[in-house]
């Protein structure tokens, strides 16, 4: 997997997040580095599109209130300025905060694994076990109709 794929899946991860669960496996990390902001977090709205079934025109759906943030990890000198960026449905301050920060640490090589270890994937984890609970749950109320013949 190329590396514009694997950040577009971990800052999917990130925004659907639920923030307790980011905030709790964010705070166990030591030693984080120090950041500022780039863009404090703030909060706007975004058009979201549809298609019609599916696959059709699209169409303007309506708007949703996002919130972003764009953080800068303190670099040491002689090494690139790394910028990490929140973007979140909703209006979570924390949340966009959070997101920027991983998705900054993940761009380096010092912090990467332990992210992806610590952070995305108990994320990806949590985000199975809800996915399939609603599964199960629509499941057991599917019902199936069926057509009688009339005996002729």
């Amino acid at each position: 997997m190329d590396t514009v794929k694997q950040r577009q899946a971990w800052m999917a991860t990130l925004a659907k997040a639920d923030i307790q669960l980011l905030d709790q496996l964010v705070n166990k990390l030591v030693n984080l580095p120090r950041y500022s902001f780039l863009r404090s977090p703030e909060i706007g709205l975004a058009m979201v599109r549809g298609r019609a079934g599916g696959t059709g025109q699209p169409f303007n759906l309506g708007e949703i209130t996002m919130t972003r943030c764009v953080v800068q990890l303190e670099s040491q000198p002689g090494s690139e300025t790394i910028a990490g960026f929140g973007y979140v449905a909703g209006r979570s301050h924390r949340h966009a905060e959070l997101a920027a920060l991983c998705d900054a640490l993940l761009q380096t090589a010092d912090w990467h694994n332990q992210i992806q270890t610590a952070v995305i994937q108990p994320l990806q984890i949590k985000s199975q076990q809800q996915q399939e609970l609603k599964q199960r749950q629509a499941a057991a109320t599917k019902v199936n109709f069926f057509t009688m013949v009339r005996g002729e």
